[in-house]
């Protein structure tokens, strides 16, 4: 790969400071400027050879056109569904993230939602805080002995089954990428989608927003799966039918549902984000101090290997 030259970096989101120590370190030019309007960073770009995004700042083809001396996009977070990728490529542009660097973060915010479900903690506690002491309406189920089925057994899909085999549960999954030999390596045992829905207690996704996972989880779907399955998405929102989990929800064939991620951001589905069955966080899966430093990291290491001709991981 040809080396990139990179002297000017421009930091559009809130970043962690890592990014900035490493790449002045190597006497790159960091700006921080985050909070900047549209046109503000159409004024801004044209001045720099790298950009740096989490999840705020839309790159768009205006942006990148305006770019002139654009030469890598990094996003600190894993997907790039905030860039527009075509564009950038159309002009020679690499568009790199950060696939590791919120992986055990997003395992364990999953970890979380499943076991929220199984005991409504959140129920509960918002319950007692009003005033209400009520056991009996608050009956859970153990996850030993229940079946996960994990859709997308990469970084994240695979660390979330190591900790839920901890707790006796039966780990099944899909990954079109993954053969059912490597699955086993790791405790899973592959099915094909299809095969996969009515034999789960609980339904876990990760996989990225493209067309082939776009409302992966609908109305036909989810009436395949068994009464009382438990949905859970911390990966992209819009691989879920928002309005087919709710009606399913309130007929009672759906036994819950733990979202972080949802088709618009914030969600205006407030019968959704409200019903009893729901738990309901704000994106929330990289969302620790460790998975910021790292995402940081990643990206800063990876923009001095671009610059020394090294092929990269995150590289779209």
């Amino acid at each position: 790969m040809t080396a990139i030259q990179i002297k000017r970096v421009l930091i559009s989101d809130p970043t962690d400071a890592i990014v900035t120590n490493i790449l002045s370190a190597k006497n790159i030019e960091v700006d921080t400027k985050t909070g900047l309007s549209k046109q503000q960073l159409l004024d801004t770009i044209k001045d720099y050879d790298a950009l740096v995004v989490r999840s705020g700042t839309q790159v768009t083809k205006d942006v990148i056109e305006a770019g002139t001396q654009l030469k890598v996009i990094g996003r600190a977070g894993v997907g790039v569904d905030n860039i527009d990728v075509d564009a950038a490529k159309s002009k020679g542009i690499v568009v790199i993230n950060a696939p590791g660097g919120n992986t055990l973060s997003a395992a364990e915010l999953t970890c979380c939602m499943i076991m929220n479900l199984s005991r409504r903690v959140p129920q509960a506690c918002a319950a007692l805080k009003g005033g209400v002491w009520d056991r009996k309406t608050y009956m859970g189920t153990e996850l030993y002995g229940k079946t996960l089925a994990i859709v997308g057994l990469g970084r994240i899909g695979r660390e979330v089954a190591t900790r839920m085999q901890a707790f006796g549960m039966k780990t099944i999954g899909f990954d079109p990428l993954v053969p059912a030999d490597v699955s086993k390596t790791f405790g899973v045992e592959s099915y094909a989608l299809d095969e996969l829905w009515s034999k789960a207690d609980y339904i876990t996704l990760h996989v990225p927003l493209i067309k082939a996972t776009k409302h992966m989880i609908n109305e036909d779907v989810l009436k395949k799966c068994k009464k009382g399955v438990k949905i859970v998405n911390v990966a992209r929102g819009g691989t879920i039918d928002e309005d087919a989990l709710l009606r399913q929800l309130q007929s009672g064939h759906v036994g819950g549902a733990g979202l972080d991620v949802f088709e618009e951001e914030p969600p205006k589905n407030k019968a959704l984000l409200e019903h009893p069955l729901v738990v309901c966080t704000p994106h929330l899966g990289a969302s620790t101090v460790e998975a910021q430093v790292k995402v940081a990291e990643e990206i800063a290491i990876q923009f001095l290997d671009l610059m020394e001709g090294k092929t990269v991981p995150g590289k779209v």
